[in-house]
């Protein structure tokens, strides 16, 4: 990492009013890996098309709890749309996982949906398909272009707080209310 840049890592990228990229307006991602080759992240606060029943259908995996099957996935990002990231508070040995920060985790394997499906699994878990992924310097350059505001990772936001209030109550964590800098900015 160059000397003006911090690893992001286990901090939460807010989307400003004025990112260019409509992709990701008004989306907040959590920050997994990041180092000298890039960023990797996933969008916590967008709604895909799938629910956790249609993710287990597809894995072959039963579960007998409607209630876990009807859980919303969410829409991680652009890259490898077709891969299952699971972010969750869980430090058991599953299979793939990265530590994301203190008590915070990513991990891609089947066991952790298996152990879902038992009603073993974390107690609190986002699934998303897919990730967002930076090259090299193109986070950076995306911070110095005022395109995100980055926020420290907040468990209780991510697990806790309504998808459409994650974006708002994200940048308020530091001062900023972006609904004044939607209007300061052109868009509504």
């Amino acid at each position: 990492m160059s000397e003006l840049s911090l690893p992001l890592a286990n901090h939460l990228l807010v989307a400003l009013p004025s990112l260019a990229d409509s992709s990701f307006a008004r989306s907040v991602a959590l920050i997994c890996q990041h180092d000298d080759n890039g960023a990797m992240g996933v969008v916590v606060n967008q709604l895909s098309e799938f629910t956790l029943g249609d993710v287990f259908a597809q894995m072959d995996i039963a579960t007998g709890d409607e209630r876990l099957r009807a859980v919303p996935v969410l829409q991680g990002g652009p890259v490898h749309t077709e891969r299952g990231f699971v972010i969750h508070d869980d430090a058991r040995g599953w299979d793939s996982s990265l530590a994301v920060g203190e008590g915070l985790f990513l991990t891609t394997s089947r066991d952790i949906l298996e152990a879902m499906a038992r009603g073993e699994g974390p107690d609190n878990v986002l699934v998303t398909l897919g990730c967002a992924g930076w090259g090299a310097g193109q986070l950076e350059q995306e911070l110095a272009e005022d395109s995100w505001l980055t926020v420290p990772a907040d468990v209780a936001l991510l697990f806790e707080a309504p998808l459409e209030q994650r974006w708002q109550q994200a940048a308020s964590r530091i001062g900023v209310d972006l609904f004044h800098l939607a209007g300061y900015s052109g868009h509504a």
